[in-house]
């Protein structure tokens, strides 16, 4: 199932997928990534966190992390359990993002993936995006996608 975060019980799993599965793919300097992660509360509490979970009582099994600007749906950051990876659980969290963006007249979706994370392209590329730009200093590609 997907549902709405729960600071108290989610955030502490989200902050390890953040740091297990997220930040050894980032290029960024040491002392950015860590600024990164003093942000990261602040950050949490901006945009729409949904958790991707066997049952409404569980632990999140992966997140989705997502802010709305105008007509654009932005994809801060996704990350699944490496046991709970390959089962839909990405491609059910994307979609939700999605939907709750097109019901509020976003009309494309926008993302960021690090150089290194070869299976978060070819995901992202299944679902539909598109590169637009690299970012040379920050090793990171842009994608796009039309939502419809």
């Amino acid at each position: 199932m997907i549902r709405y975060r729960r600071p108290k019980q989610d955030d502490a799993v989200i902050l390890d997928l953040i740091e297990k599965q997220l930040v050894p793919l980032s290029h960024l300097p040491k002392k950015v990534i860590s600024q990164v992660r003093k942000d990261l509360p602040r950050r949490m509490g901006h945009g729409v966190t949904l958790v991707a979970c066997t049952d409404y009582e569980s632990d999140p099994l992966g997140f989705v992390h997502f802010m709305l600007h105008g007509d654009l749906l932005y994809i801060d950051m996704l990350a699944i359990t490496p046991a709970a990876r390959r089962k839909r659980w990405g491609n059910l969290l994307m979609d939700r993002a999605e939907r709750f963006a097109l019901s509020r007249g976003c009309q494309r979706a926008k993302l960021s993936v690090d150089s290194g994370n070869t299976a978060g392209l070819t995901f992202y590329r299944k679902l539909g995006y598109t590169t637009t730009r690299y970012h040379k200093q920050s090793c990171i590609y842009e994608m796009e996608k039309q939502l419809l």
